[in-house]
């Protein structure tokens, strides 16, 4: 079913914000970001007619997002690389606590995931795709991303939390 322009508009005011967080997870600059995310959104527009209302619209924009980061990716022949030192307060639905703030060490963090625990762990708690919808925009097992999340967020705990010891221990001794 083909959008109007009306519900075309709601769309982009509803999932717009989100789908930036997460270009911005993925590429690490902001006006990359705001490309990708234009991008995104004039194919939507074009691709409009091929709608799967039953599929969601949040999921059908992130895996559009996705193509136009992996095209640009390709162009560039480099490796991807999430958000240094710029900090970007996104708002997130989930009660997830790894989801509550991005900071700078939540960045550098996340720089020290795989892409593949990365971009999963991005698409359910910043894209807030379902692991259903990460699952089929990824390709892969639903069981694939089950543990990719599970193990991104203990990396990230870990990482966290090491950091945050390392500091203590920095400002004891000073």
């Amino acid at each position: 079913m083909a959008l109007s322009k009306g519900e075309f508009r709601v769309l982009v005011e509803q999932h717009a914000p989100a789908l930036y967080a997460l270009a911005y997870r993925l590429v690490g600059d902001a006006h990359e970001a705001e490309d990708i995310v234009q991008e995104t959104l004039r194919s939507a527009w074009c691709s409009r007619e091929r709608f799967d209302q039953e599929r969601g619209e949040r999921a059908w924009l992130a895996s559009i997002l996705r193509r136009r980061v992996v095209d640009r990716w390709r162009r560039s022949h480099r490796v991807p690389t999430p958000a240094g030192d710029q900090t970007l307060e996104v708002a997130a639905a989930a009660v997830d606590p790894l989801a509550l703030e991005y900071t700078d060490e939540m960045q550098h963090a996340l720089a020290g995931l795989s892409p593949e625990l990365r971009e999963s762990l991005l698409l359910v708690v910043v894209g807030e795709l379902t692991h259903h919808e990460t699952a089929d925009l990824l390709g892969v097992p639903l069981g694939t991303v089950l543990s990719r999340v599970s193990r991104a967020r203990q990396k990230l705990r870990k990482r966290l939390l090491a950091d945050r010891q390392t500091r203590s221990a920095a400002a004891g001794s000073s």
